[in-house]
């Protein structure tokens, strides 16, 4: 599925965001107000890309298993 990947990509870039942003914070480069806010929408971005993974990927795998589990009866 190419929307999966392109959202597993979006997740791999939202991670290395909040490695550099630590980063910056820790080399005093960004202030304690400014990490804190990008940090926290960062934090939001990962949470809300790995929820929607997690549901297309047992979206994905709905079909095979209600196939299976009708097949066994």
């Amino acid at each position: 599925m190419d929307f999966l990947n392109k959202l597993n990509i979006a997740l791999k870039e939202a991670d290395e965001t909040e490695y550099w942003l630590d980063l910056l914070h820790e080399t005093n480069y960004l202030d304690d107000f400014a990490y804190d806010s990008l940090n926290n929408d960062c934090a939001e971005i990962i949470k809300m890309l790995t929820t929607i993974i997690k549901k297309l990927k047992e979206d994905k795998l709905s079909p095979v298993t209600s196939q299976l589990s009708t097949n066994i009866k």
